[in-house]
């Protein structure tokens, strides 16, 4: 199998809109009845498909006799998933070859992701690759193909701080919460208002271990089914100063045309609360709490405008992190390309060495008949000469052969015909030492 053979065909974000891939997305249920008939397309020997909100990718290996892979994949995915070839055409890409590693090695990392960094996608990518292989679907090149990307994101995350730092406004603003608190364990949030960024700080600060949640909003029905969603304390929006005091993080995003937290509110709840600190995420807009608040003493207040700075400092040092995380992907596309070279060679070699080293016992037990003395010895010397001559002629070539060039294809088909080999066989998967 040539390395070439490796191929990635499918659409992504950055090359087709949510409506062309939603049309092409896999339900889990579906990908093993899929995988199968992918692999009965003439010339697909192994296929995984990365099936995610942000991507449909085909990842396979196949015959270097089918130079139109490409348009076959592509046609499979556009009649699976009954699109209109004319349709899908524009928004698909493909890799192959050392580009697909590069590829495979940089969605596992993050580093394709719309978020760079995020978490999900190397747990998403090895549930893929795991329905493959009970499905059939995955043999000993894409084994080793998604095996080292599995080791390649583990790296990145382990020598880069490519996922450090938050790049979402509510996770920024829960990372700015244990700045002010030594521990969130003991502490207790208020949601005044729900919106979709507050519901989704609440999610962070219940990851963080935060002890309860208060949720107030103007529609009480409304508090109620969200504090139920987060194991919190629903209190109608009249209460909400009577109960402001138990709360050490207060997280705002109802919309109002004036301030719902002043400063005179503010002093009296902590003079109730003994001076401990309080912290105030502003999610509003219009803003819900009063600047002016910032002022006082153990009061820390941030606005949407706080976080999103914070936001894109973030966002700039993981981009600068992706630099790093980037030459490591590259290393490791360099290590795995020559093992793939090598499932080429190894066979070629082997064939080699086997045919002269046939020749050369030949020879030599011809010239030992030839000799009236044949005392151990003398064989001895001999076959160690003999080998020693065999083993000097063969260095260069085999070398040359082992190299990563690119020259290194056309030698491997020149040795097989100076050599007079047969084909390789087809069953040289194994790892070489």
């Amino acid at each position: 199998m040539g390395r070439d053979a490796l191929i990635i065909v499918g659409v992504n974000h950055r090359t087709a809109p949510v409506a062309v891939r939603e049309r092409l997305g896999f339900r889990p249920d579906e990908l093993a009845p899929t995988l199968m008939r992918l692999t009965g397309v003439e010339g697909v020997r192994e296929a995984v498909i990365v099936s995610t909100c942000n991507r449909v990718e085909v990842i396979a290996s196949v015959d270097e006799a089918l130079p139109q892979a490409t348009e076959a994949i592509g046609g499979f995915l556009a009649a699976d998933r009954n699109v209109a070839p004319a349709d899908l055409a524009p928004h698909l890409f493909a890799h192959c070859g050392r580009d697909a590693l590069r590829h495979l090695f940089r969605v596992t990392s993050s580093l394709d992701s719309m978020v760079v960094g995020e978490p999900q996608i190397l747990g998403q990518v090895k549930e893929h690759y795991e329905e493959a292989s009970q499905a059939g679907t995955s043999g000993a090149v894409l084994h080793k193909m998604f095996h080292r990307a599995f080791a390649v994101a583990k790296r990145v995350r382990t020598e880069t701080g490519i996922a450090g730092k938050a790049v979402s406004v509510a996770s920024v603003a829960v990372d700015m919460a244990r700045t002010i608190f030594e521990s969130l364990n003991d502490k207790t949030a208020m949601l005044i208002g729900a919106g979709e960024m507050s519901e989704l700080a609440a999610r962070h600060l219940r990851a963080q271990g935060i002890s309860g949640i208060i949720v107030t909003t103007r529609t009480f029905e409304h508090a109620v089914e969200v504090a139920r969603e987060f194991g919190g304390m629903p209190v109608p929006f009249d209460r909400l100063v009577e109960y402001l005091r138990l709360a050490d993080v207060v997280i705002g995003s109802t919309s109002v045309n004036e301030y719902v937290v002043t400063p005179t509110l503010v002093q009296e709840v902590l003079r109730a609360r003994r001076q401990r600190p309080m912290f105030f995420i502003d999610m509003g807009v219009p803003r819900n709490f009063d600047p002016a608040i910032n002022a006082l003493a153990n009061v820390y207040l941030y606005d949407i405008d706080d976080l999103g700075v914070a936001v894109a400092g973030n966002v700039d040092d993981r981009e600068r992190e992706s630099v790093r995380a980037q030459a490591i992907v590259e290393e490791e596309v360099e290590r795995t390309w020559r093992w793939f070279g090598a499932l080429e060679v190894v066979p070629t070699i082997v064939a080699i060495r086997e045919k002269v080293e046939a020749i050369r016992q030949r020879e030599l037990e011809k010239a030992l008949l030839s000799l009236k003395d044949q005392a151990p010895r003398h064989r001895a010397l001999l076959d160690a000469l003999t080998s020693s001559i065999v083993n000097k002629i063969l260095h260069a070539p085999i070398s040359s052969l082992k190299s990563p060039d690119a020259e290194a294809r056309d030698l491997l088909a020149s040795a097989r015909r100076l050599f007079d080999l047969e084909p390789p066989a087809d069953d040289d998967d194994e790892e070489p030492s």
